[in-house]
């Protein structure tokens, strides 16, 4: 099948803006009628749920969690992009719209992110007047700060929190509504199953997390704001919270999941100290716009503390092999390069899988107090967790499994293949490609949540009669039957291994096999081992506990079983895609300096793959991609 898009035509600076006009409205009063369930109270889903609330339309807001405070968006602390040009530097719409293709790796829809880059400008606004505490220049104007993949400063940022301070933002305007009655919270409420009636979305099953009790809720919209997929990996910097469970449930319900092998891993995590670690630590990127990465020249200087490497025996391996943007250099490309230096046996402290991100330079020319202002937040965490002062002696970073680019697949409206399914910021494909810059997340999950979903889903809810299916209807009746024999299967198994030891192992296919560098023989290692992970996980699993109290191995049980499937149609996604291109590397595609080699002519499309069950090959369909605004190029920051 040859999706659509449904992208605008015309110039494409005015593709949103007509877009706008020519969708159909919801009245006030007719509002009121509707109910919109928001899943995730992220940035993206809590910036929905109050937009939507605020309109007047009735909203229930579902979280794990036992606050939407508490949302993983607080992770992405190093700062938001936007195209203000405060700094006079030269940056525009125009050219965070080409940084942002580019640095995907020219496999972004060109709509999509021009309307991320145009309304860009209204999110820093919207989270001024919401009392963001965005840092401030001498003069008192909204400060700026470099970040990978651009030559400009377009960043703002609060110290090394902006992902707290938005996130607060967000929920200070979500609780408005809660208190005004237009949205209704349900905390520690896990989404198990997606209803689907007659092939539309109309409802979700949950878990009570608390009592075991499982619950349905009808709407007339249902919104997916669920985050990333990485935690796939074992080892990442997500919360352990984190899943693929939402989508997935989705995804077997028909909605197709689009380019799941774009994974982003960060070049500037903590790295991992031995096998009892349960997650990694991220360290912001923005250490990168004033640390610069080195390792030793030689081998045998490895063993020596940093203080004791010779200037001229330091290899700056970033500014050396891309001078142009250096330690900023994004986010793909800096993990390979740190990846490359530690395979020459060339990494530095426990296992030799490390680099330094050394401050000693910046600290010089600005002194230590201005480093503390920008980042101190970040230098006490990383001295809480190493015992290491990093104002004193360089940061050791490694790369690390971080964020998901791919997620499932939605047109220009952000709705996916199936109608009244929305979805929201990381949990859908839609404006990073193959590879995210770094600040663009938070930028994305606010302009889906605060500047486009308003818009779009009134769209759909215009074409819709309000509360025609409601629980009452036996596909809610079926769900519950489904999700509650899921449950009572896991604790029947009573095995031998624990579900942690279980997604280590699955952990360990998917790092070592799928992770930073691909082949061929190694996807297809991948490939059959997970099945064998499965099968091990259905027969030897042992869950303890009941399913009617609080029971974090119930659900981490349930989160594993969904990473099994999906970690499939990952690695078929990395198999099927013969190139090389942003966070997806084929070591068979790259130049003779290892460099990623793109094949346009075969792969520019989005690849959305249809689940047809575990004993079943999954079906691709495409999306293609057209550039009739910026001209495909080898892409280059050296």
């Amino acid at each position: 099948m040859i999706l659509d898009g449904k992208t605008p035509t015309g110039p494409i600076e005015k593709t949103w803006d007509k877009h706008r006009f020519d969708m159909k409205l919801v009245n006030p009063s007719n509002k009121r009628k509707f109910k919109v369930l928001v899943v995730g109270t992220g940035l993206a889903g809590g910036a929905a749920a109050a937009s939507l609330g605020e309109l007047g339309y009735n909203v229930e807001a579902f979280c794990y969690q036992d606050s939407a405070r508490r949302a993983h968006s607080i992770a992405a602390q190093g700062g938001i992009n936007a195209a203000k040009n405060y700094p006079n530097d030269g940056d525009s719409i125009y050219r965070l719209f080409y940084d942002t293709i580019k640095g995907g790796d020219f496999r972004a829809r060109e709509a999509d992110v021009w309307r991320l880059s145009q309304v860009s400008n209204n999110i820093i606004d919207q989270c001024v007047a919401q009392g963001v505490p965005f840092a401030r220049d001498y003069a008192g104007y909204l400060d700026n700060r470099s970040f990978g993949g651009a030559q400009v400063s377009r960043t703002f940022f609060a110290r090394g929190q902006t992902g707290q301070q938005l996130l607060l933002g967000a929920y200070s305007a979500l609780s408005r509504q809660v208190k005004a009655g237009t949205v209704k919270m349900r905390e520690r409420t896990e989404m198990l199953d997606l209803v689907v009636v007659d092939g539309v979305a109309k409802g979700i099953t949950c878990r009570d997390m608390v009592t075991g009790e499982i619950q349905s809720y009808w709407g007339d919209a249902v919104i997916l704001a669920t985050g990333g997929y990485v935690n796939v990996f074992y080892l990442s910097t997500n919360a352990m919270g984190c899943s693929v469970t939402a989508a997935w449930k989705a995804a077997k319900k028909g909605a197709f999941m689009a380019n799941p092998c774009y994974t982003q891993i960060h070049p500037t995590c903590i790295p991992q100290t031995g096998d009892h670690q349960s997650k990694l630590t991220l360290m912001s990127e923005s250490l990168r716009n004033d640390g610069r990465c080195w390792i030793p020249k030689k081998k045998e200087d490895c063993e020596k503390t940093p203080g004791d490497v010779a200037e001229e025996d330091r290899d700056y391996y970033l500014e050396r092999k891309y001078p142009s943007f250096g330690n900023l250099a994004p986010r793909d490309i800096a993990s390979r390069a740190a990846k490359e230096q530690c395979d020459d046996e060339r990494g530095v402290g426990p296992g030799k899988r490390g680099v330094y991100l050394d401050y000693a330079t910046a600290i010089e020319r600005v002194g230590e107090h201005t480093i503390k202002e920008r980042y101190g937040n970040l230098f006490e965490m990383y001295e809480k967790i190493t015992d290491e002062n990093a104002y004193k002696r360089p940061m050791r970073i490694y790369p690390a499994p971080h964020y998901s680019m791919g997620g499932l697949w939605v047109d220009y409206n952000l709705m996916s293949n199936i109608p009244g399914l929305f979805v929201l910021g990381e949990a859908n494909f839609s404006v990073h490609g193959a590879n995210r810059l770094g600040a663009s997340a938070l930028m994305q999950g606010l302009a889906d949540g605060y500047f486009v979903i308003p818009y779009t889903i009134a769209g759909y809810l215009a074409t819709v009669t309000p509360g025609t299916v409601t629980d009452e209807h036996p596909a809610f009746k079926e769900s519950k039957e489904q999700v509650q024999t899921q449950i009572d299967t896991l604790l029947n198994i009573k095995g031998k291994k624990t579900v942690s030891e279980l997604h280590r192992a699955l952990g360990k296919v998917m790092w070592e096999d799928v992770g930073m560098a691909r082949s061929e023989s190694s996807l297809k290692h991948a490939l059959q081992r997970i099945p064998e992970i499965r099968d091990e996980f259905w027969n030897n699993v042992n869950v303890t506990g009941s399913g009617n109290e609080l029971n974090q191995q119930l659900e981490n049980a349930g989160r594993l079983a969904d990473f099994l499937e999906f970690g499939e149609i990952l690695a078929t996604d990395a198999l099927h895609r013969e190139e090389s291109c942003g966070g997806h590397f084929r070591t068979e595609h790259q130049t003779e300096d290892g460099e990623a080699t793109r094949d346009d002519e075969n792969f520019a499309y989005v690849g959305a793959w249809e689940f047809k069950g575990n004993d079943k090959a999954p079906e691709l369909h495409k999306e293609p991609l057209k550039f009739e605004n910026i001209k495909l190029a080898v892409r280059s920051y050296k």
